[in-house]
């Protein structure tokens, strides 16, 4: 049987979660850092900040570092090889090179998820008119717990559609997407191989709570941020270099934005644009490593695969959270799916409270307190607007990870059992 999960260890490998005692419940604005990762950061700009490519030894140095980055990176999400991933800025601006890199012809179809944080919405809607492509939005029934689904996605397939884009997981609804699912209807639901749609999914919500792995997936385009998985805040998009049988691989069919006289075979050449900084790349690894570590927290062995703690803390921490709220459905309303299951959601936990604009709510129980929670549409606006149809302010929103503790949500709960009691 594997060992329990030890949060204290896992703590104790993140600074930030031993300085001054805040309590950090906006994680899925952006997780706190790795020890290892900010000391590889430091390293590297001390002893090796130089240009790569050249001969002289800080600069192999340098190169090999980076070079390690792209393998570490590529390992980590199950990809064919390095060639297929390119590191940038963020999401968002991966997401927005992308779609100046695929070629489609008028008038075919692109279907687009209207529950998606907007990086992944604006760079098609732009698209779209840009080449005057029919643009099909992918909405769910208006309801508190709207879901995408092979089923509501079916009759929006034609053998036109040529991009289908949707989110793993929805950073204010925590609720999880049938990926492989999705990818499986498309590829039987075209009538030719050659009119194959490809699949564009927004993971930045899905990578901080679970492993990855691209090709049990299925998917073409896959795209997250590591600032959010513990590390440096850099982006990275994976495309598929297997070809669908008779049409080019997604890695194919993706134009080189890059300068005329430099190679364009892979994704990072023809995508990069110097978009991934140098000092931040070669850290990847560390985050890698401390992925593959032992669910123990000690980062040797005894304990399981450390994922398989991951869930099983994070389990307990949603469950803790949505039984409260759904204790109290005459004041909290919960958005996304309400089952504490594992398998259907991750403890990115949005809510509604009776009485209360969300910003009003958030600034009245956080105050004096340590606790540190967000209200927001948080890029997700025609989620929020269209579909959940709230107000300005968005949702109350508590996104928790791993190395939270069931203590802290306890310490929450009062926080919002106090801010309710005092309207």
């Amino acid at each position: 049987m594997a060992a329990a999960f030890d949060v204290k260890a896992t703590r104790a490998k993140f600074p930030a979660l031993s300085n001054g005692g805040q309590v950090y419940l906006d994680n899925a604005g952006g997780s706190q850092t790795l020890e290892s990762v900010i000391g590889s950061v430091r390293d590297y700009l001390a002893a090796t900040n130089v240009q790569l490519g050249a001969t002289y030894n800080v600069s192999e140095l340098s190169t090999k570092a980076y070079a390690d980055g792209f393998r570490a990176g590529a390992r980590y999400v199950n990809a064919a090889s390095e060639d297929e991933i390119v590191y940038g800025s963020s999401t968002t601006q991966l997401f927005r090179n992308l779609s100046y890199a695929l070629d489609f012809n008028e008038g075919d179809d692109i279907v687009v998820s209207s529950v998606d944080h907007e990086a992944n919405i604006a760079p098609w809607v732009d698209l779209a008119r840009r080449q005057k492509l029919n643009l099909k939005w992918w909405t769910p029934e208006k309801s508190s717990n709207p879901r995408l689904t092979p089923e509501s996605l079916g009759p929006l397939l034609t053998p036109r559609t040529r991009l289908v884009t949707c989110t793993h997981t929805s950073n204010i609804l925590g609720t999880i997407t049938d990926v492989a699912a999705i990818a499986s209807l498309i590829r039987d639901g075209s009538s030719s191989p050659c009119l194959q749609a490809l699949l564009c999914v927004d993971a930045v919500a899905y990578a901080p709570h679970r492993q990855i792995d691209v090709k049990a997936l299925g998917v073409d385009f896959y795209a997250f941020s590591w600032y959010k998985v513990y590390g440096p805040h850099i982006a990275m998009l994976y495309a598929n270099s297997r070809s669908s049988g008779s049409g080019p691989s997604a890695l194919d069919r993706v134009r080189s934005l890059g300068h005329f006289f430099n190679p364009s075979d892979t994704l990072s050449q023809k995508l990069g644009l110097a978009g991934g900084s140098y000092e931040l790349v070669q850290a990847i690894p560390k985050v890698a490593e401390y992925l593959a570590s032992s669910a123990g927290g000690g980062g040797g062995g005894g304990g399981g695969s450390l994922w398989e703690g991951v869930v099983g803390q994070e389990h307990q921490l949603q469950q803790k959270l949505l039984a409260y709220l759904a204790s109290k459905p005459d004041v909290f309303t919960v958005y996304g799916e309400p089952s504490a299951d594992p398998k259907l959601r991750v403890p990115t936990i949005s809510f509604g409270v009776q009485g209360w604009d969300p910003k009003d709510f958030v600034e009245t129980a956080e105050r004096g307190t340590e606790f540190g929670f967000r209200w927001g549409h948080f890029y997700s606006k025609r989620l929020v607007d269209d579909i959940l149809g709230l107000g300005a302010n968005g949702v109350v929103r508590v996104s928790m990870v791993h190395y939270n503790t069931v203590e802290e949500v306890e310490g929450l709960i009062a926080v919002l059992d106090k801010a309710v009691a005092s309207r």
